[in-house]
């Protein structure tokens, strides 16, 4: 029986394949965003993947783009440290004005009502009632000033106010073996992150922003912030969550971006 050896690559230029695969599958992708993220994530690890794959045409181009995002998911999720703390800044380093982000535009930001708002919880969980914000208020509130950064190439500071999300996990019973929780919002967006990012100390369910209540352009009545993932990982108006075993996956995730997210 014949045993393949990969052959060993000697005095290759990996900046300058790096950035030829990059450009090569760049050009075929029509978003901006998603050209920004394949940037930011193409490694010579994911490049390693495209041995044998053509790039000639759209249907190759979103085979290898998926190839190159299942590994960097599989491998951020190995090395993701659920006890890591993202930095933390001061107060005189808060991003003023924090800046507003999502799919649409400001003018039609999301309003929602405080009074009859309930959070909506399912699967694997023992406390399926739906929560009022006046419960969420009532539970230990915890504070952080943390990074936003978006996969677009910016980040800003900002001061957020909350429930540690692990101790509302554990409150409604979650089964915290699970492998996913999901999420959806208000404005029809909706993603799903796995448990170990959940029960993480620094992601919160919060509930306000610089010392008031969240604003409506920053996710009224309630977002789930994360310093350890991307922006679009961060769900705002959250109106539902669940905790399951099924791949949920999310709004940008399925057009292609990679589902782990971490920062």
């Amino acid at each position: 029986m014949k045993i393949f050896k990969p052959h060993t690559l000697l005095d290759i230029d990996a900046d300058a394949v790096l950035r030829e695969a990059r450009t090569r599958l760049a050009k075929q992708l029509e978003q901006p965003a998603r050209r920004v993220f394949l940037q930011r994530t193409l490694t010579l690890g994911g490049l390693s993947l495209l041995t044998g794959c053509s790039i000639s045409d759209d249907t190759h181009v979103e085979a290898a783009l998926s190839k190159i995002s299942r590994f960097n998911d599989k491998i951020q999720g190995l090395i993701f440290s659920p006890s890591q703390l993202a930095p933390t800044y001061t107060e005189a380093e808060i991003t003023r004005p924090f800046p507003f982000n999502a799919y649409y535009g400001e003018d039609e930001i999301r309003e929602v009502d405080e009074a009859s708002y309930r959070l909506e919880v399912t699967g694997i969980v023992a406390d399926k009632h739906a929560w009022s914000l006046a419960e969420l208020r009532a539970m230990q509130q915890e504070e952080q000033i943390t990074r936003h950064i978006c996969v677009e190439g910016w980040s800003a500071i900002g001061r957020w106010g909350g429930v540690r999300f692990s101790d509302f996990l554990r409150r409604i019973g979650a089964d915290t073996s699970a492998k996913y929780v999901g999420f959806k919002c208000v404005d029809d967006y909706y993603t799903s992150i796995d448990m170990p990012t959940a029960l993480h100390p620094q992601t919160l369910l919060a509930l306000s922003y610089d010392g008031q209540p969240l604003p409506p352009k920053y996710g009224f009545p309630m977002k789930l912030r994360m310093p350890t993932k991307l922006g679009y990982k961060n769900p705002k108006y959250i109106q539902a969550m669940f905790v399951t075993n099924t791949y949920f996956g999310g709004y940008w995730e399925d057009q292609g971006y990679n589902w782990f997210g971490g920062s």
